[in-house]
């Protein structure tokens, strides 16, 4: 089952979202939105649905574990599954690490991991302004943490060809489009 819109925001106020991470799910589920629609008029098969709803929900428990230090993509996936939306925990579970070895169809798990790395809490980035951020934010000194961010990284890097091959936009572009284009309606 795939959460409407509108039980996402009911969910967003449920778990009492920080209006900051509110506002970075918003952006990243435009983003997120913005590529699908693309993909799909290239001829790609995804649920839009579950691109948006996903992209919603990515960072459900960002908020309770900000002092508690739990793992916020598998916390939020066990959020998902108790509402019945396995599908959307799937996702949610792998925004932060995600397992896709870049070969195949492009997928909505894909295409949500990717939207949520070129925003910087509410802001469209590039790919390199976002790591410079993260390895700053969560690198902390730590060597095997600093690997692990950038082997992430290059993984997005080729994520992002692989999803703007055929696209009639390009990534530097994306921002500028979700600025301009209209918000859903709830």
């Amino acid at each position: 089952m795939i959460p409407t819109i509108k039980t996402c925001f009911q969910l967003i106020e449920q778990y009492q979202m920080l209006d900051n991470i509110k506002a970075h799910s918003i952006v990243v589920s435009r983003v997120a939105e913005l590529i699908a629609k693309g993909l799909i008029q290239r001829g790609e098969d995804l649920n839009l649905d579950m691109v948006i709803s996903a992209s919603l929900l990515h960072d459900i428990a960002k908020t309770q574990c900000l002092d508690s230090r739990c793992d916020h993509a598998l916390v939020g996936g066990e959020i998902c599954r108790n509402y019945n939306f396995p599908e959307i925990a799937e996702i949610v579970e792998e925004h932060v690490l995600i397992k896709s070895n870049g070969t195949g169809r492009i997928t909505e798990k894909e295409i949500v991991y990717y939207a949520d790395k070129r925003v910087n809490h509410d802001q469209v980035v590039s790919l390199h302004e976002r790591l410079d951020y993260i390895l700053e934010r969560y690198g902390q000194s730590n060597e095997f943490r600093h690997e692990a961010i950038e082997k992430n990284f290059l993984k997005c890097l080729q994520m992002e060809k692989r999803i703007f091959d055929g696209l009639e936009f390009a990534p530097s572009q994306v921002g500028e489009i979700v600025l301009s284009n209209g918000q859903w309606s709830v």
